[in-house]
């Protein structure tokens, strides 16, 4: 009786030991076995993280199931390395190939970042579709450091970026100049212009004919002129008169 009692014992043991065993294997049966690794190009071997610039790690999946599965999408998210917070989440890159059993593949996956430089937890995972159904595996999670770019004086952009905003606040500033800034007045010098009319002397210098108009020099001249032939004929008949009466007086 105590044996059958023992046997019984025992079987009902091995039977919930393998219903255990069981359990988490028949739950997990429907997913498919793809491993996912994620890792920065051998440029960036610190896995620094560029603001304003796009960049780039690899993802190499192998798909060690028995069945084919359809490589849906690659995504991300920055977190805070202490507290695990959402930061942001980058912009997931849509693929849509198909990964046969047993096969293996690396994708690229790029990301920006435009974060207050230090260091964050990123976390890429990678989405699949097996038999209708979604599954997600993380590719990487580890802490990254989030730099400024190095500047340099020959990057074109830069130097473009520098000359537009120095053309701007150059005619930003010359505008508040002439608006707000009182401009001196000019002093107009005024032009001696020549004397019109006749010039007549006056004082015992007399006067400079250079500032007088050719044409005024034309008709004095000729005033003068006619005014002496006229003073000539006077003269010649007052003298003649005087002969003739000298003439009368003799006789």
């Amino acid at each position: 009786m105590r044996l059958l009692n023992f046997l019984g014992l025992f079987l009902g043991s091995v039977a919930f030991a393998q219903g255990v065993v069981a359990s988490p294997v028949e739950a997990e049966a429907g997913e498919p076995v793809v491993l996912a690794v994620a890792t920065f190009p051998e440029d960036n071997a610190f896995g620094h993280v560029v603001n304003g610039e796009r960049n780039k790690i690899f993802v190499a999946v192998e798909n060690k199931s028995d069945r084919n599965v359809t490589l849906k999408n690659i995504a991300g998210s920055f977190h805070h390395p202490e507290s695990n917070k959402l930061v942001k989440n980058t912009t997931a890159l849509n693929y849509g190939i198909p990964l046969l059993e047993g096969a293996s593949m690396q994708l690229p996956y790029l990301f920006y970042s435009e974060f207050k430089p230090g260091d964050y937890r990123l976390n890429i995972w990678l989405e699949h579709i097996a038999d209708g159904q979604s599954y997600r595996v993380t590719a990487y999670d580890s802490i990254v450091s989030v730099v400024e770019p190095e500047g340099s004086w020959f990057d074109f952009k830069l130097l473009t970026t520098y000359l537009v905003v120095s053309g701007l606040l150059g005619g930003l500033a010359y505008y508040l100049y002439t608006t707000f800034v009182p401009q001196p007045k000019k002093r107009k010098t005024p032009q001696v212009s020549a004397p019109v009319g006749t010039v007549t002397a006056t004082g015992a210098g007399g006067y400079q004919e250079e500032w007088i108009p050719e044409h005024h020099l034309k008709k004095s001249k000729k005033s003068k002129a006619s005014g002496a032939a006229a003073s000539g004929d006077e003269t010649s008949g007052v003298e003649s008169g005087t002969e003739g009466r000298k003439r009368k007086g003799r006789k």
